[in-house]
């Protein structure tokens, strides 16, 4: 089956043609960071235009790269929540036409079970694990029994990792996105310099919470005051705070790996593709035996390749949308 799959959540306009569910014959990105950078994040007005300005072009360049032609398209899946409404309308309204010009199957697919699905683009996974998924607006962690049988174990209770990292960044004036920032300052300063808290890391539920650890950023930073921001500082604190959010992510991760005796963690989202996250959990994880998957960077941000890869499964599952489909802004896998 040849599925072209349209992904709009958030602010990248994506597109991608899948082979038979694993076969990434295409997979475009167009990410619109340069646009949102000025203004320290997202602003969904600007994402839904420039969706809308690009997801033509971006469809096209993936049936190019893909050698292919819509002719030979057999179905179609689509973001269909959670996200920004006004981007999610543009793949779906866009997807929907194609559909019903080339009378084509087509299905919604919740961007969260993209990202718990991917990494089967690139590993043989087995199940049942236990899989992460760790972004700028989602930190759950899910029991994955098989392929359609999730459970959700624990999630944030406040801000999602991913925010944190935007907001610390925005914070000490670092730029945006922030989390590549930090990942990179991380590596020249001292991880121990600073002993921030570490949230419900040793609370028996499977949530999180990282609101307590950007909040105690913010008064050490307002105890040293601006003069006391050097370069060397600041990769300090970034490293520390860091350490501190991995930390926690890579303990909650491994306390539901030891509880269900699962011999598999997966790790999926933006943040997966951070560098001390991804050492850290192989490093600890193997200590206990239990195997790592962590996706490549480009399969770990929002991509298309994985909302065709769930498009797979659900129509060979019989789960056809209707037209009348709409955008969902909060949809809980």
């Amino acid at each position: 089956m040849l599925i072209l799959g349209i992904e709009t959540s958030c602010d990248e306009t994506a597109a991608a043609i899948v082979k038979n569910g694993s076969n990434v014959l295409s997979n475009v990105i167009s990410s619109q960071v340069a646009f949102h950078k000025k203004y320290g994040g997202v602003v969904p007005e600007i994402a839904s235009r420039k969706h809308q300005e690009k997801i033509i072009p971006v469809i096209t360049e993936a049936l190019v790269h893909a050698k292919t032609t819509l002719d030979d398209i057999e179905a179609l899946a689509v973001t269909q929540g959670p996200g920004l409404v006004g981007s999610l309308l543009v793949g779906i309204n866009v997807a929907k036409a194609i559909a019903y010009a080339r009378k084509l199957p087509l299905v919604g697919i919740n961007h969260l079970e993209g990202h718990l699905l991917t990494p089967l683009l690139e590993h043989r996974v087995l199940f049942p694990n236990i899989t992460l998924i760790v972004s700028g607006g989602h930190t759950n962690l899910y029991l994955v029994r098989n392929i359609g049988a999730y459970e959700l174990l624990g999630k944030t209770r406040d801000d999602a990792a991913g925010e944190a990292f935007d907001k610390v960044a925005k914070l000490l004036n670092l730029g945006y996105p922030g989390g590549v920032i930090i990942d990179s300052l991380a590596k020249d300063g001292d991880p121990t310099a600073i002993d921030f808290p570490r949230p419900m890391i040793h609370d028996t539920s499977f949530d999180f919470s990282f609101s307590g650890l950007k909040t105690a950023v913010r008064y050490h930073v307002k105890r040293i005051a601006p003069e006391g921001l050097t370069d060397e500082t600041i990769r300090n604190i970034v490293a520390s705070f860091q350490s501190a959010a991995v930390d926690i992510l890579v303990a909650k991760t491994l306390q539901a790996a030891m509880k269900f005796r699962v011999e598999v963690i997966s790790i999926a989202g933006g943040v997966a593709c951070n560098s001390q996250l991804r050492r850290q959990m192989k490093e600890q994880a193997s200590a206990k035996n239990i195997e790592v998957l962590i996706p490549s960077p480009v399969l770990c941000t929002d991509n298309a390749a994985m909302i065709a890869l769930a498009g797979e499964h659900k129509i060979r599952a019989k789960a056809e949308f209707p037209f009348k489909m709409n955008a969902v802004s909060r949809w809980q896998l």
